[in-house]
């Protein structure tokens, strides 16, 4: 009678959770998280649809060098083309484009093309919402002038990585881009101005506590910008 009920609770549990944990296993993969250095890079991308226009501005940002293979191209693709800040090609993708590209990305609607692009990629692939097909992936970002974070479920859920993105953005706002900037100065002056590396280290140290992160937040950069001047007077 136990096992009985036991098996009757589970079925149960099931029926309560469509993606119960009692029947779905999830596989992924454990990957490496890393910042990409673009710049200077032979890059592709094959299509020219709107996501691939999103996927371009990125690259363009990082100072890729962008060939796009695509038989049209949106507007504004159009325009950093005539700017001569990418190259088009404008036919579909041939066995053979992506030779000696640092980066691929496909970002077609055909999966048929998709699967070639993956096959064919001698480096770095990544094509759009297919990550068995990818050997990278892209995750969601914020940026903050220098500090970037980078939101990743391992391809499981992009849709819950957006959402945990917009959380950030709402913990790291635009204040943190002249703090960055003030760090970046102040750190070259300590580096000359304060004798003996453990004040130094210290200070810096200080400089990026969760302290001075809290007043950031409450009180503003202007506030944060007189006390890191008048500590750094006060140290040389």
């Amino acid at each position: 009678m136990k096992r009985k009920a036991l098996s009757v609770e589970r079925k149960k549990r099931n029926s309560d959770f469509p993606f119960s944990c009692y029947k779905t296993h999830i596989t992924h993969h454990d990957y490496y998280p890393v910042f990409l250095n673009l710049k200077g890079k032979k890059t592709i991308v094959i299509g020219a649809g709107k996501v691939a226009e999103r996927k371009i501005r990125a690259l363009l940002k990082a100072g890729a060098d962008i060939t796009v293979i695509s038989p049209a191209i949106t507007k504004r693709i159009e325009r950093e083309k005539q700017k001569g800040r990418i190259r088009h090609i404008p036919r579909q993708y041939r066995k053979g484009d992506s030779n000696k590209a640092f980066l691929v990305i496909a970002a077609t609607d055909s999966l048929e093309i998709n699967k070639k692009v993956s096959e064919n990629a001698s480096f770095l692939v990544n094509v759009v919402d297919s990550p068995s097909l990818c050997n990278f992936i892209v995750p969601s970002v914020i940026k903050r002038g220098p500090l970037t974070i980078a939101v990743s479920t391992s391809g499981i859920s992009p849709a819950l990585s957006k959402s945990i993105r917009k959380e950030l953005e709402k913990l790291y706002g635009p204040e943190f881009v002249g703090y960055l900037k003030l760090l970046e100065k102040t750190r070259k002056k300590a580096m000359k101005g304060i004798k003996g590396k453990k004040r130094r280290t210290e200070f810096l140290n200080n400089l990026a506590s969760e302290k001075v992160i809290s007043m950031l937040r409450q009180k503003g950069f202007k506030e944060i910008y007189g006390r890191v001047k008048k500590h750094l007077s006060i140290l040389k």
